[in-house]
């Protein structure tokens, strides 16, 4: 008997946490999360997704810094969370690659943001926060971690325990959002 899943409990507990505890994320939690995200589907099955886990501290806020410079200052809390995982956007096979030609749509990128999206809801199932950063400097985050040139990082996502508190999700109305047979 296949036990049962409360995933609308689980997509209401989960929010993008921007303040964490020193705890460590142990391992097997993380090598949960990272089995979610392997296992997110993908256009064609190209599975275009490289995962780096930096939870060495010097290295985390090397990278946490090249996320809150700049004009805006934003996302100074990347230095709280214990791991960051950064998520590599690879070149698709060759089928989705055409679809992506073809039809106009990129496959790709909704490939990762699947996969980061299994990633982030496994942690809430964890009992872990997470937020996902698209803001950071691509050029230096590349150049520290040794991402070769052709790859492109997408996003940041901080994991760690949340220290905040749970926020009441604020959404449009299901009315404002959901169409039947015409827009």
């Amino acid at each position: 008997m296949q036990e049962e899943i409360d995933f609308l409990r689980l997509a209401e507990e989960r929010q993008s946490d921007r303040k964490y505890h020193e705890k460590p994320v142990e391992e097997t939690k993380l090598l949960r999360c990272l089995e979610a995200a392997r296992l997110a589907p993908s256009a064609c099955n190209a599975q275009p997704w490289t995962f780096i886990v930096v939870n060495e501290p010097e290295l985390k806020n090397a990278i946490a810094s090249e996320t809150s410079g700049g004009i805006i200052p934003i996302n100074h809390f990347t230095k709280q969370a214990p791991c960051q995982v950064v998520l590599v956007m690879e070149q698709p096979n060759i089928t989705s690659r055409f679809g992506e030609i073809v039809k106009d749509k990129k496959y790709t990128l909704m490939d990762v943001g699947i996969a980061a999206s299994h990633f982030c809801l496994q942690a809430a199932a964890e009992g872990l926060g997470t937020c996902m950063i698209g803001w950071f400097n691509e050029k230096k985050v590349k150049q520290l971690l040794n991402i070769p040139k052709d790859k492109r990082p997408m996003l940041i996502i901080t994991l760690g325990y949340p220290a905040g508190k749970k926020r009441k999700k604020i959404r449009k109305s299901r009315d404002e959002i959901i169409r039947y047979n015409s827009y």
